[in-house]
């Protein structure tokens, strides 16, 4: 990809998009994102998102895959795909787009700190999905700049579910951007479980996933980024948490959900969750109250 078309107004001119003829390997972009991080090879990173949006069609689902995924955050096997396996299906195209040189922020060290997925319709695991990935609204943070990446998934031509993944690359930077919330917590809700989450999930979910970002997986990866200890994968959290919900969800619905304290390996966490008809608000924390993850079912 080139550099970024930027508009008059500052804003990103409309996208080219570029068809790619089958979704990239995760393990070259992983490589790529950390030699970028040594002096001399990282490039010029641009002013903004790139102008571009990357495609891939016909995407199919690999049963064995989506029965370890299920396996692993606690869905059950069934036909109907669960909301957070397309991001993980298309997230080597959206990688793709974090790891070009000339993207805004650097992989390495982003904090994922929100996602929000949209499910128009039951997707089946006969159903071929084209992606579509693209980056937008790059703002500033008052702990660095944070960017979306979008993931839309459709089939014959209909959009049938839509990712939206916000990244924060924390930085200084003077005081403007959006700030987080300082007032005192609430008091958790009471918990309706409390799920033991071994070390094991760092590994198993970043191969069922293909996100082997080391702070998940190895003690010394998470240490180089300021943790004591690997951390759980947000995006498994998320899946964990709607795994608890599955029998009760719609067909269509959208999921959102904010990353508030990352889940140490080892660690044990208390799901709550309660529901307004078809709406849920649920919520993961840890021994002491502390949120993990705070999200919505509307």
């Amino acid at each position: 990809m080139g550099p970024a078309a930027v508009s008059e107004a500052g804003q990103p001119a409309a996208r080219a998009r570029v068809e790619l003829s089958r979704l990239p390997a995760p393990g070259p972009l992983y490589r790529r994102a950390l030699l970028g991080t040594l002096p001399g090879l990282g490039g010029r990173r641009g002013a903004d998102v790139p102008a571009v949006e990357l495609a891939v069609g016909g995407v199919a689902v690999d049963p064995q895959r989506l029965a370890d995924y299920d396996r692993v955050c606690g869905f059950r096997l069934a036909d109907p795909l669960p909301a957070t396996f397309p991001h993980v299906m298309g997230f080597p195209l959206a990688l793709r787009l974090i790891t070009a040189p000339e993207f805004p922020i650097p992989l390495t060290g982003v904090v994922h700190i929100g996602n929000r997925i949209t499910v128009h319709r039951p997707i089946t695991v006969t159903d071929r999905l084209d992606f579509t990935a693209w980056a937008e609204n790059l703002r500033p943070h008052d702990r660095g700049r944070q960017v979306d990446v979008v993931l839309v998934g459709s089939v014959d031509g209909e959009e049938v579910w839509h990712g939206v993944s916000t990244y924060l690359w924390r930085q200084r930077t003077p005081s403007g951007g959006e700030r987080r919330d300082r007032a005192e917590p609430p008091a958790p809700p009471a918990a309706s479980a409390r799920w033991r989450v071994e070390p094991r999930i760092g590994t198993e979910y970043a191969r069922v996933s293909g996100d082997h970002n080391p702070i998940h997986t190895s003690r010394l990866g998470a240490r180089l980024l300021g943790f004591p200890r690997p951390i759980a994968h947000g995006m498994w959290t998320k899946a964990r948490c709607l795994a608890a919900l599955e029998s009760r969800l719609p067909e269509a619905y959208t999921v959102q959900v904010a990353f508030k304290l990352p889940v140490s390996l080892p660690s044990t966490v208390a799901f709550s969750a309660g529901r307004q008809g078809d709406d849920w608000d649920f919520a993961l924390h840890d021994q002491r109250g502390r949120p993990h993850l705070v999200g919505t079912v509307r």
